[in-house]
């Protein structure tokens, strides 16, 4: 669309008015970021007014462009084009950081038309990677994804992730319209003005780039035309003044993240409020696709037979619930024959994606296709999640739907040392808003465990052991998220030993042991970390009055603490004794690993025979 289509003073005449709404917004609340978003109002003017199609009625068309502010501290300047496109009202600006209000103090999906939570910088264009290779690779459908980014994000390292991986993958429905305005929180950006230095880095990633003044709205316009035409996906360098129209915050530095000073001089210096409303083009309609769902019949293991290891179960159960859901998708991280998620790839090619080593990036892809209504499980080791971390989180906060699985957790991997191995991973996702953690012991377990991921929402982490296990569970039972297992039991138990994932196998063989030493230990196989199951626990401490907890974590926040929390509010607090690796482990093998860590068999029954006082 040209300017022919649209009359180029709607374009100027817009981008003021979202200049002053900016302002007035933040002035309202005594906060916010005016200037980040005074720098983009043309940009953004020119986008909703000319080039955007997407129908607000109907925020779940899956023919609707999506527009991802990763400068979440724009947002000022997001909830002025929702006023200009007649979707809030003028008057709900006042409200803005406000407790209960929705229009938070940077962008989440409180609103309908907002995808995903963003404001921790170097996500929202990852993110809008994952949503334009749904549209291209899955989907099949024509609409775009618009993301606003900052020139001062991209020092972040995620960035440069998006850009290869939107490169690699030809993403020509995708376009990044960087912000660059010289100045970031404490003074100016590596870079400045230099579009150029921008331009040979991101084009020397597969991306058409394009250098415009992004204060002259005809330019911005071709621009945008341009990355329709385009190929591959685009990256719109646009110079721009922070605070532009205001000569007291103009490119001035120590303006960030603050009102405006005088207010009401600053908006008659833009001319005054105006109340410009664009009907804003819209797809034709299209119902969501429902997805397909078929009977599952998860893969089986014999009780005592063969022995499997649950990553491999993982990869099994992952392969069924393929056949049985075509919704389902699979991201790799360059560790698919570690993960197993290998089987699933020769299974359903089509379905999965390798993001190569850039966990980042591979959890932002799985946001951007939840986005889109797939089910993501992504999988890497569990030690390299922490890379990670910060998307997920802000996934938390989105409220996405994703199914993430560590492998190769504790010391039990043995000689590969402790850079390989996650101690950290249930304590971390333990701590995330609405997370459920699952810890299994065996193969039927594991793969009971892994279909019930799909059904829960929030996101959901799965830890699986390198080493082939015993099956311990026929394929009968049953493993409800938020239950466990009572393996060991008698009406006279002096004992109970709380294990999870391989220490299971040892408080069993420990149990054993302490048995023939007269001392009867109740076994709980607490698979499930988050929810707990605080019913079975305080039977247990109730019969028992003594707890010992056995993990192949740190003892910090996983399951010993998990237990503990249990018991939060009570009077009846059991004695306890966490079994947790308290040293850095080097290389060994599996058994002298948990060995030196103290949690294996002979150290449960060293703790047991403790608290019992034998």
């Amino acid at each position: 669309m040209s300017v022919a289509a649209v009359d180029r003073d709607l374009f100027v005449e817009l981008g003021r008015q979202l200049r002053v709404d900016a302002i007035r917004a933040a002035d309202f609340a005594s906060s916010g970021h005016p200037t980040s978003s005074m720098s983009a109002a043309d940009l953004m003017a020119v986008l909703l007014a000319g080039h955007l199609r997407y129908d607000f009625e109907a925020s779940r068309n899956p023919s609707n462009d999506h527009v991802i502010f990763s400068k979440g501290h724009a947002s000022p300047l997001l909830y002025a084009m929702y006023v200009a496109a007649g979707v809030l009202s003028p008057e709900e600006l006042r409200w803005y950081r406000s407790s209960g209000s929705r229009l938070q103090g940077h962008p989440t999906p409180a609103l309908p038309w907002v995808d995903v939570a963003t404001g921790a910088l170097g996500q929202g264009l990852g993110v809008g990677a994952g949503i334009a290779l749904a549209g291209q690779r899955l989907d099949r459908r024509d609409f775009r994804v618009w993301v606003l980014c900052g020139d001062g994000e991209l020092a972040e390292g995620s960035m440069w992730e998006a850009f290869e991986h939107a490169g690699h993958e030809r993403l020509r429905n995708l376009t990044a319209i960087v912000d660059v305005n010289r100045l970031g929180q404490r003074g100016p950006t590596r870079h400045g003005w230099d579009t150029a230095a921008y331009a040979r880095r991101i084009g020397a990633f597969g991306w058409h780039t394009i250098e415009i003044d992004g204060h002259d709205v005809d330019r911005i316009d071709a621009a945008y035309a341009e990355a329709e035409d385009s190929d591959v996906p685009t990256a719109i360098l646009a110079r721009t003044h922070k605070g532009k129209g205001v000569r007291e915050v103009e490119d001035a530095e120590g303006a960030h993240g603050k009102p405006v000073p005088n207010a009401d001089e600053a908006v008659a210096e833009l001319g005054g409020p105006s109340s410009i409303r664009v009907q804003v083009a819209s797809p034709e309609y299209e119902a969501p696709a429902h997805p397909k769902l078929h009977s599952l019949s998860i893969p089986t293991y014999e009780r005592g037979g063969k022995k499997v290891a649950t990553r491999t179960a993982f990869g099994q159960a992952l392969v069924a619930m393929g056949h049985a859901r075509h919704d389902l998708v699979v991201l790799d991280a360059e560790v698919s024959d570690s993960t197993r998620t290998s089987y699933f790839a020769e299974e359903h090619p089509e379905r999965f994606f390798e993001c190569y080593i850039a966990e980042q990036q591979m959890t932002a892809t799985a946001v951007g296709m939840s986005v889109q209504g797939w089910l993501p499980f992504a999988a890497t080791f569990a030690a390299f999640w922490s890379r990670a971390f910060d998307f997920v989180r802000m996934a938390s906060i989105s409220g996405t739907d994703l199914c993430l699985v560590g492998s190769h957790a504790g010391v039990s991997i043995g000689a590969d040392g402790p850079s390989q191995m996650g101690l950290e991973d249930l304590a971390a996702f333990r701590a995330l808003w609405r997370s459920t953690v699952l810890y299994p012991c065996d193969a039927n377990q594991t793969a009971h465990l892994t279909a019930a991921m799909a059904e829960h929402s929030g996101i959901r982490y799965l830890r699986t052991t390198r080493e082939d296990l015993p099956v311990l569970y026929g394929p009968e039972e049953t493993f409800s998220v938020g239950g466990s297992k009572v393996l060991r039991q008698s009406d006279a138990d002096d004992v109970t030993i709380v294990a999870a994932g391989i220490t299971v196998h040892e408080a069993l063989e420990a149990a054993d042991a302490l048995a023939d030493s007269g001392i009867r230990a109740r076994v709980v196989d607490l698979y499930s970390i988050k929810p707990v199951d605080v019913a079975t626990l305080r039977a247990a401490a109730a019969d028992t009055g003594r707890i010992v907890t056995v993990e192949d974590h740190w003892p910090q926040g996983g399951l010993g603490d998990a237990v503990l929390d249990a018991f939060t509010g009570t009077t009846a607090m059991p004695a306890v004794i966490k079994l947790g690796v308290l040293a850095l482990p080097g290389s060994a093998t599996p058994t002298e690993q948990l060995q030196h860590a103290g949690i294996d068999a002979d150290s449960v029954v060293e703790a047991a025979q403790d608290l019992v006082g034998r």
